[in-house]
């Protein structure tokens, strides 16, 4: 299996190579990934936050085992080899107990690290950047560095201990929004400078020799930074190539370090490669594989409408808004505006606030439904072409199957290929 460090040395080589990362808990969407990684025979990898797994089950209920299990047996379903497949873990740190006195905090964090690392993932992003309840606001990049060097040192034992061995990699830095977009509307945002890179660099590689782990920084692989890139609810910022070039230079002068990139979604296919050619060669994409997955579900129902009387239809549209309005708590505080602006919000902001709301019961059975009644006969491929058109023109090419399944599918996979080109260019 390739591993992260793998991929560094590789980028060091010729900076067209980079690898992005899927950071979603969707079915769908993990099997889009996967068949896709299928086809081109890379390496896949998969991530999972914070507050989506953690030792009490996060928001998907899943514990860091459970989310491996459940990657693994969508994967074994696939006939996808597992030692093609590299899990990570993404903030990791106290921030989900930010309103607990630090060292409560940090006990969670260290339970939290140690059930990633026994669980078998090896791409481990420490994250110790916000402040808890009895903490200075903003920390010191000393104490940040310092409470990840802690975590590093337990991740290692622990993975010796489980393991025999240790081999994980770890991204350190986060000078990004929390996960999932900014809350804001944004207009600016601010680049990391290089000074601000170096010194978030320095803090860590002492704090790693004060508790005597200085040997693992060659596994440091990664360094989280912003390079400018960002989206809001209806809007993007796009990458500015000029604008990071001075950040960009830094991790050349480091033999065994690369950035990584978060929330690149929705970037051009174009921002994306010149990301990767300026040493951002790992690209985190989430919502915009959900927002994706949305969209082909948004066709589906719309052909349903047409072929079928409204009584017979799933009514997933109206379903999904009245759950949403039931249970807001997933985006009441994310979303202003007016009663119009907010709607429109739910289903279309690129945030996608909408992927919390999949696994609801009532949900789920309306997309059951949508699937079995479009199912039940083959589709009109006049009413393929208006609401999918990019899937239509491979189903007459004869290259994808006009089922439901696979017409999202393939929606989802438009996305992944655009990562996958940027990931492996030449530049």
């Amino acid at each position: 299996m390739k591993s992260i460090v793998d991929l560094v040395n590789a980028h060091k080589k010729d900076n067209t190579a980079g690898i992005y990362a899927v950071c979603s808990a969707h079915p769908i969407v993990l099997e889009a990934a996967l068949r896709y990684s299928l086809t081109t025979g890379r390496t896949l990898l998969i991530e999972a936050t914070s507050n989506q797994v953690d030792q009490f089950g996060g928001y998907t209920g899943m514990t860091p085992k459970d989310f491996r299990q459940f990657v693994l047996q969508l994967a074994l379903q696939l006939n996808f080899p597992s030692e093609q497949l590299i899990l990570g873990g993404d903030h990791l740190g106290p921030n989900r107990w930010q309103n607990k006195p630090a060292a409560e905090a940090m006990a969670q964090a260290e339970c939290l690290i140690r059930s990633y690392v026994e669980a078998g993932f090896k791409k481990i992003h420490l994250d110790c950047s916000m402040s808890c309840a009895d903490d200075p606001v903003p920390l010191t990049d000393e104490i940040v560095a310092q409470r990840a060097a802690r975590l590093a040192k337990l991740a290692e034992e622990t993975c010796l201990a489980c393991f025999g061995t240790q081999d994980l990699a770890y991204v350190i830095g986060t000078e990004v929004p929390i996960p999932g977009g900014a809350h804001e509307t944004l207009t600016e945002l601010t680049i990391t400078t290089p000074e601000a890179a170096i010194k978030t660099l320095q803090a860590h590689i002492s704090a790693f020799a004060q508790l005597g782990i200085e040997a693992i920084w060659p596994r440091v692989a990664a360094l989280v930074v912003q390079p400018g890139v960002e989206f809001d609810h209806a809007s993007v910022i796009d990458y500015i190539p000029a604008k990071a070039q001075a950040l960009s230079r830094v991790v050349e002068d480091f033999d065994s370090l690369i950035f990584e990139a978060h929330s690149t979604d929705y970037q051009t296919p174009q921002a994306l490669q010149q990301l990767v050619h300026d040493h951002f060669a790992i690209l985190k994409v989430g919502p915009e594989l959900t927002f994706a997955l949305r969209e082909a579900l948004y066709g589906l129902a719309a052909i349903e409408e047409e072929m079928l009387p409204a009584h017979a239809c799933s009514g997933l549209r109206e379903v999904l808004e009245s759950v949403m309005l039931d249970k807001p708590e997933f985006w009441r505080s994310h979303y202003e505006g007016t009663t119009q602006e907010r709607h429109l919000a739910r289903s279309y902001s690129y945030s996608d606030r909408v992927r919390y709301y999949w696994p609801d019961r009532e949900i789920d059975a309306a997309m059951s439904r949508l699937m079995d009644n479009l199912s039940a006969a083959p589709l009109p491929l006049p009413l393929v072409s208006q609401y999918l058109p990019l899937q239509y023109a491979r189903v007459r090419e004869g290259k994808l199957r006009a089922t439901p399944h696979f017409l999202v599918i393939d929606h989802i996979q438009d996305v992944l290929r655009k990562y996958d080109a940027a990931t492996h260019s030449s530049h």
